[in-house]
């Protein structure tokens, strides 16, 4: 997923936080929405320049960070 096209950083905006493209919304404040139990319709509502797509381009993001940056145990072996 080519995460430049929703995502921008400004050291003018949110002191420079990760934020949605043509909002004010950052990428921590979404994450922490969905964290305590907001559901997607819920987030949308409560933030509505944040389109769908930009929300689930921000869980994808978060769930390709955790691939990158948490180690993964090996499956058991069965033998």
């Amino acid at each position: 997923m080519n995460f430049e096209a929703y995502f921008t950083r400004d050291p003018n905006i949110c002191g420079g936080e990760l934020i949605v493209k043509g909002t004010r919304i950052t990428l921590k404040t979404i994450l922490g929405s969905l964290a305590e139990g907001s559901r997607i319709p819920d987030i949308l509502k409560d933030y509505p320049t944040l389109t769908e797509d930009a929300l689930h381009a921000v869980i994808a993001f978060a769930a390709a960070s955790a691939e990158e940056d948490l180690p993964v145990r090996s499956a058991p072996s069965l033998a």
